[in-house]
């Protein structure tokens, strides 16, 4: 289990290091800065140190807290030297505006016409499975 759980923080590190660019893009081209989603991958991180606190054996500790401190530092360099950031800002997307109600209509539109009852003949049934 040790081994898969430290498997586990590296991948989540290593998806963070892509969109901070550390890593080339695995599909060929530059290195792809993201930081919303670097962002989102560290704050996992946290969440999964948070959560584990206290129940992970020295090694997963170990190996948990140098992924988040290495990444954090790097997180802040890249947000530092990107433009428009600033401290303390949210990353998340401004929100989207709904869109606006269509005008009601003004002719309403007509009622299907009903079909015609034929006497004594059942217009519904309901059957509970016999």
């Amino acid at each position: 289990m040790t081994q898969i759980f430290i498997e586990f923080v590296m991948m989540q590190a290593q998806n963070a290091a892509l969109f901070l660019g550390q890593i080339p893009n695995p599909r060929g081209g530059p290195p792809e800065v993201n930081l919303p989603l670097a962002k989102m991958f560290i704050d996992q991180l946290a969440v999964i140190a948070a959560k584990t606190h206290g129940n992970l054996n020295a090694d997963e500790a170990k190996v948990l807290d140098g992924a988040l401190t290495q990444l954090e530092a790097a997180f802040l360099d890249v947000a530092s030297r990107t433009e428009g950031f600033h401290p303390g800002e949210s990353l998340a997307p401004p929100p989207v505006a709904p869109p606006a109600p269509e005008p009601a209509s003004v002719v309403p539109p007509a009622a299907p016409e009903p079909a015609p009852v034929e006497e004594g003949r059942k217009r519904f049934t309901k059957s509970y499975g016999a």
